[in-house]
């Protein structure tokens, strides 16, 4: 990760314990500070990449078009609802 010259600061208010709590988890299993790991989580978000559903879901009905493989509402309903008292 490379920051510029110059880096700012930001002071975090209002944080609540358990979100502390578990940045502060995070950070010991990736073997960051507390500050490097809130810089990557945000970094991350920032970041991320934008999900098309469309192509997504266009994507999923060719390949359900090669397989012949068709799922319907009720067979979803069924599978759901199967062993349910």
């Amino acid at each position: 990760m490379h920051y510029g010259s110059s880096m700012s600061t930001i002071t975090l208010k209002d944080v609540p314990p358990d979100l502390h709590a578990a940045l502060k988890t995070q950070a010991k299993a990736h073997g960051r500070s507390l500050n490097r790991e809130i810089i990557a989580a945000l970094n991350e978000t920032v970041h991320a990449s934008y999900i098309d559903a469309a192509a997504v879901a266009d994507q999923a009905r060719a390949v359900r078009e090669t397989m012949g493989i068709y799922v319907t509402q009720a067979d979803l309903t069924a599978a759901r609802d199967s062993g349910r008292p």
